[in-house]
């Protein structure tokens, strides 16, 4: 099935021609009209315009894709289209299928390349150019902390996608920006318990990190709860993203006299490091008396898939899983299945659920302002979204619920089936005090 319909292309077509690095690396500074409006971008016909802003090129790029199936199936269902998804078992029902505030969903989308000068400047341009009230997306935490600060001085919401480092809602969290996802620290603590329950607490780790902000927030989470068991860390050494070949870095660790690896990476960089290790045989190893372990600390399927069996009992955490059975993942996973013919990935998740939560607080705040809408998100509580009872904690913007142990199916029943639920990991276990990443949230910005 095509991913947008022409009249969609069309418009693509017209209003994406920005590129170029000087624009990329240009300081930004937003236009004001002599006539600006209380607030930017208010919509003042018929359609209000989201941005979605994903990797559709680079390492991340699998999941762009699917983040921009999941938009496309959320406006739908926003519009009243399609069997309406998730909005049947959302506990809130403000949203009655007829857009919002009275106005139809419209939407133009940028290519972030998983670069921050790339992300920012399409999202500058679909601001300025497009008319965008919000902006949306991306699937990597450098990507998300530059885009935040780029939505927050241009004064619209920022609803992240997949980023999982802790400092998007930590030392860089700003009060424009709302994440859905987990963080590392959560991964941490959810983690912990389960590798402590596998492998014991004398183990020694060896770390493979992706050197940007997600990486190393990773390393440190795992790091802080393993070593509180007991682990050792051998070394940590730092990959650059799309590095392809990781056979340099994975030599030494035979070496090293590690008896768990560790791999800090996400994407086609995760997929090419462990089968990579595989293939150098440390599954098959023995060290210290111990069979040696490989640890990936944040799962989602279409890397699990694109591993193959090279996933078989691999522990590590994911935000969501399409094989849950609550309601609400189910008539997600109905409606994205009869949509595109294969399951939903967790950054397909998570993004269906962002433009389903910022329609929603616009909806329950009567306006399009951002910081109404801020208003209408901070603190809320809801369900029916996939990850049972959840919170939007006022004091970070930080989305707190239950988080997913996963590891590698041994004997999958499909190409698809590659990942199972181990635990699930109640919020109690994962929940910290707002002040433990650091960071001021400061104001809300209108952007009149």
């Amino acid at each position: 099935m095509s991913l947008f319909d022409d009249n969609v292309n069309r418009r693509l077509i017209l209003k994406t021609g920005l590129a170029g690095a000087a624009i990329a690396t240009a300081p930004f500074h937003f236009v004001r009209g002599a006539g600006a409006a209380d607030y930017r971008n208010m919509p003042k016909g018929k359609s209000v315009i989201f941005g979605f802003n994903v990797p559709q090129t680079g390492a991340y790029a699998d999941e762009g894709a699917d983040e921009l199936r999941a938009y496309k199936l959320a406006v739908q269902h926003i519009n009243g289209e399609g069997d309406g998804g998730m909005l049947n078992t959302f506990t809130s029902k403000e949203l009655k299928g007829n857009g919002v505030n009275g106005k139809k969903v419209e939407f133009v989308t940028g290519d972030t390349q998983t670069k921050s000068d790339a992300a920012r400047a399409s999202a500058k341009r679909m601001i300025e150019k497009d008319g965008a009230i919000m902006i949306t997306g991306g699937s990597s935490s450098g990507v998300a902390i530059a885009v935040q600060g780029l939505c927050q001085e241009a004064g619209v919401i920022f609803m992240a996608g997949l980023t999982h480092s802790n400092d998007t809602t930590g030392k860089d969290k700003k009060a424009n920006g709302f994440r859905h996802f987990f963080n590392t620290e959560m991964s941490g603590a959810a983690l912990a318990p389960v590798l402590k329950n596998a492998f014991g607490t004398d183990r020694t780790a060896y770390h493979l990190t992706a050197d940007y902000t997600w990486g190393w927030s990773q390393e440190g989470s795992i790091k802080k709860y393993t070593e509180a068991l007991g682990w050792k860390t051998a070394a940590a050494v730092r990959t650059p993203l799309g590095a392809g070949d990781f056979s340099q870095y994975i030599t030494p660790v035979l070496n090293s006299g590690a008896d768990v690896l560790v791999l800090n990476h996400y994407g086609k960089d995760m997929v090419n490091s462990l089968t990579q290790a595989v293939q150098f045989g440390l599954r098959d190893k023995q060290v210290n008396g111990k069979d040696f372990a490989i640890v990936v600390p944040l799962y989602s399927r279409l890397m699990a898939q694109g591993a193959g069996k090279n996933v078989q009992g691999i522990f590590g955490s994911t935000n969501w899983h399409w094989s849950l059975q609550d309601e609400g993942s189910k008539a997600f996973v109905k409606s994205f299945g009869q949509a595109y013919g294969f399951p939903p990935s967790q950054a397909a998740h998570t993004c269906y659920v962002q433009a389903l939560l910022y329609a929603d607080a616009c909806q329950r705040a009567g306006s399009f302002a951002p910081c109404d809408v801020a208003k209408a998100l901070e603190g809320f509580k809801f369900d029916g979204m996939g990850n049972g009872a959840t919170e939007y904690r006022a004091e970070d913007h930080q989305c707190f619920k239950d988080v997913l142990v996963v590891k590698g199916k041994e004997n999958p029943d499909s190409k698809f089936d590659v990942l199972e639920v181990v635990e699930v990991t109640p919020r109690s276990q994962v929940e910290y005090k707002p002040d433990l990443l650091g960071g001021q949230l400061g104001s809300c910005n209108n952007g009149a």
